[in-house]
């Protein structure tokens, strides 16, 4: 059994971050989503938030689990017995800091290999930081992510004005 894991803080999760998953659910026999706790950052949403939410984007994907980590991402790889480390590549501008990441995660853990899977060209543009910009000043969410998420960020955000 082939598994792989998709590390990332998902703050909130876009149709890119979901394209991404679901490319690799159909390549790898088991896709882990590695929600990341980063204590240095201020998200959104809190972890265990961003795990709920991942779960009911993609509920419809059987091999597909999430789960919450902090550290490095080749540890949670070999903590899951994973193989792969997927990361999604938007624009070449990603290209030269994943690149980094991959050696050096292989530096670290040379039985773990690092995928590229590049976004599908209609989510290219799109990131977690743009979605809550748009948010932010009302704008339609829509196009960025499923209801489920981006009602999440909509309360979130009405929630934070109170």
């Amino acid at each position: 059994m082939v598994i792989a894991v998709y590390p990332g803080s998902f703050d909130p999760a876009t149709y890119g971050h979901l394209d991404v998953i679901q490319r690799a659910s159909v390549s790898f026999d088991k896709v882990i989503v590695g929600v990341l706790h980063n204590s240095s950052k201020s998200p959104l949403f809190s972890v265990e938030e961003r795990v709920n939410i991942l779960e009911k984007a993609t509920r419809h994907i059987p091999n597909v689990e999430i789960k919450s980590f902090e550290g490095l991402s080749v540890n949670f790889a070999r903590s899951n017995h994973a193989q792969v480390i997927i990361r999604g590549l938007r624009a070449v501008t990603d290209f030269e800091y994943e690149l980094q990441m991959a050696q050096t995660n292989r530096v670290l853990a040379p039985d773990v290999d690092t995928v590229f899977l590049t976004t599908s060209l209609e989510y290219a543009y799109l990131s977690s930081t743009i979605m809550k910009e748009v948010a932010h000043f009302g704008g339609d969410l829509s196009r960025f992510a499923p209801p489920e998420i981006t009602q999440a960020v909509q309360r979130k955000l009405q929630e934070a004005q109170k």
